[in-house]
């Protein structure tokens, strides 16, 4: 897990990225109807092809997608919380990103933030240890209270 912390000019950006999954995105990946053999049967010609390109046009930007290894720097897949300064009594002017995902994936992003980010930076250790040991103690606390609903 890992720190990052960014001025809040940036912050608005950081949240679409940290929501965004390119597999979803039916602008990259033409939505494909699945048709059983029947409805298949009954096309025309015509529109048996527009499928079948349909097909290969939604096959080929998958393979693309898969490839980029920054593409696939997929954070709402990943535990990852973002905060303002303010609210962990740290800096007001910056916003914080606790990410815990594997030190693979932490070094890919570091890669897409210096890309696309102009103040994205990994936090300094005593910032980073604060954040860990906040979002440590709320998850002990969620885990707790669900263990009593729970029981």
């Amino acid at each position: 897990m890992r720190v990052y912390e960014c001025d809040e000019s940036e912050v608005k950006e950081l949240k679409k990225v940290l929501s965004y999954d390119p597999y979803l995105d039916n602008n990259l990946i033409p939505k494909v109807p699945e048709l059983s053999n029947k409805d298949i049967a009954k096309m025309t010609p015509e529109q048996l092809k527009e499928y079948k390109d349909k097909e290969a046009r939604a096959a080929e930007s998958l393979k693309k997608l898969s490839e980029d290894k920054l593409a696939n720097v997929i954070f709402v897949r990943q535990d990852y919380d973002l905060r303002e300064g303010r609210a962990l009594g740290i800096e007001t002017s910056k916003s914080y990103l606790y990410l815990k995902a594997t030190d693979e994936f932490l070094d890919l992003a570091e890669e897409k933030f210096k890309r696309d980010f102009k103040t994205i930076k990994r936090t300094d250790p005593e910032i980073e240890k604060k954040f860990i040991a906040i979002k440590e103690d709320e998850d002990s606390r969620a885990n707790q209270g669900f263990g009593s609903i729970f029981g």
